[in-house]
């Protein structure tokens, strides 16, 4: 896939065209523009949508409950970090932590392999950090949805110093445990809708 095949060629250039970080200009750094989110097609049984990051932007961890997720990097450079949960239970307490497996934490250039993650396997639970413009296909199946209890929550990792780094589950031991709990991402964490410039999808 490339740019040009979803009206991305002009955003694509910007790749080409960057030279580095932002820097610091009288002592503020300038501010980033927001994540923008392009919308191509959504029904009951998949969404299809794409995430456009400014360099330095940061897509929080996030979860896909139940779903499958097909990911593609259109253009750029980004750092993905993902788990998946230990425990599939779902604790009775919202808030409290939960233990997961790092499953993959690497930088990713396009073009690249499509990536696939699954309900309970291949690092259901994500983040992203750009480290140029870049561009992310992502086709969600079954999509998100409050009502059937498929809501996007973030997560970040627990700062309490008394969870153990190595637990046993079902009479197996896992090491290197990182304890992951929920969170509201910060008031400047923006995503905004932007305008899809591709093919219309038929389906």
């Amino acid at each position: 896939m490339k740019p040009s095949d979803v009206g991305l060629e002009q955003e694509a250039q910007m790749v080409r065209n960057w030279s580095g970080p932002v820097h610091e200009r009288n002592g503020s750094r300038q501010s980033l523009p927001p994540i923008k989110y392009l919308h191509l097609h959504e029904c009951d049984s998949f969404s299809i949508g794409i995430f456009c990051m400014p360099p330095s932007s940061i897509l929080p961890l996030h979860n896909h409950p139940g779903m499958t997720v097909l990911s593609r990097l259109i253009y750029g450079s980004l750092h993905v970090k993902s788990y998946d949960w230990l425990d599939s239970t779902e604790p009775e307490d919202a808030v409290q932590a939960r233990p997961a497996k790092l499953v993959k934490d690497t930088e990713m250039t396009a073009p690249s392999e499509t990536t696939v993650l699954y309900p309970t396997s291949g690092g259901n639970i994500h983040c992203f950090m750009a480290r140029t413009p870049c561009a992310i296909f992502d086709i969600l199946s079954p999509p998100y949805s409050s009502e059937n209890g498929r809501h996007c929550t973030y997560f970040r990792r627990s700062p309490r110093r008394d969870l153990p780094g190595e637990i046993e589950l079902n009479g197996v031991s896992f090491s290197e445990v990182t304890w992951l709990e929920e969170f509201q991402p910060p008031d400047n964490f923006v995503i905004r809708r932007g305008l899809y410039k591709g093919p219309v999808i038929r389906t």
